[in-house]
């Protein structure tokens, strides 16, 4: 392996941080394209390295920043340069994946900036050594198609005369019955999630429960009521897919879906540097 050589940057560049690590190899790096136009290099720090490229400063301030990630195109394709960097450095070993569009104005405000956070990036990095993230997120069931009238529609005729009344009742008494199933099997669900989720951290090093994702209007699944990440030993893979798979089989009360083995972003400590534009 070679070991990085750290180039010059040009003048007035600002520096994009994609990922900290302990080691690189300068062939991986030279065959990734990043974001910019520049090469991917390594930027030595405190016995670690970070990874980066230079930004022309004509680029690099926040607001140009801001209009490039609302972009739907630009911003997927970021996000999936971004991810590339870190999955290459990530296979050559630990990695501290940062936030997307870390900046810092200059390289030797990066060198200073993450010089004194690398108590911290170590830290990260000891965390991280042989380990995975794992995605699980568990769903509400699809309610099944209403019957009768269907949920929250008004019937479209009640009898007239002495059954009216009897019919409007029955009725209502139909719609109170759909909502308590439904509070019912929402509640079922939630306890199963957290059942689910003290199960998978049984067979992790760490989780955490990220935020819920709003449900879609043409997403067919339910509700979202379980969204975490697992800190897996690389070693205890079959052990926490089989954790999975049992929690499938033993609950009708969650659609649960499992994702991995990831680059540990949300483990990573991402709370710390962000960049300075």
């Amino acid at each position: 392996m070679k070991q990085p050589v750290s180039a010059e940057p040009p003048a007035s560049a600002a520096t994009y941080v994609f990922v900290i690590c302990r080691q690189v190899d300068e062939d991986v790096l030279s065959r990734l394209p990043g974001i910019t136009a520049t090469p991917v290099r390594a930027l030595p720090f405190e016995g670690l390295h970070a990874v980066v490229q230079d930004v022309p400063a004509a680029e690099a301030d926040r607001q140009s920043w801001t209009d490039r990630l609302s972009d739907p195109q630009e911003l997927e394709r970021c996000v999936r340069a971004h991810h590339q960097v870190v999955t290459a450095v990530a296979a050559q070993g630990p990695a501290a994946p940062m936030a997307l569009a870390t900046l810092y104005s200059s390289e030797e405000r990066a060198r200073q900036a993450l010089g004194a956070d690398a108590a911290r990036f170590h830290g990260v990095l000891d965390r991280v050594a042989g380990r995975v993230e794992w995605g699980v997120k568990a769903y509400l069931p699809a309610a099944p198609a209403a019957d009768g009238a269907g949920h929250g529609a008004v019937p479209a005729r009640v009898p007239a005369g002495p059954g009216a009344s009897g019919a409007g009742r029955a009725y209502l008494e139909r719609v109170r019955g759909a909502h308590r199933a439904r509070e019912e099997n929402r509640r079922a669900a939630l306890l199963a999630a957290e059942e689910a989720d003290a199960v998978l951290r049984g067979s992790a090093v760490a989780a955490r429960r990220l935020r819920l994702q709003d449900q879609r209007p043409d997403d067919r699944r339910g509700a979202q009521v379980l969204n975490g990440a697992y800190l897996v030993e690389e070693d205890r893979t079959a052990s926490f897919t089989q954790a999975v798979d049992t929690l499938r089989q033993r609950t009708g009360a969650l659609l649960i879906e499992l994702s991995g083995p990831w680059v540990p972003y949300s483990f990573a400590g991402e709370d710390g540097a962000h960049g300075d534009r």
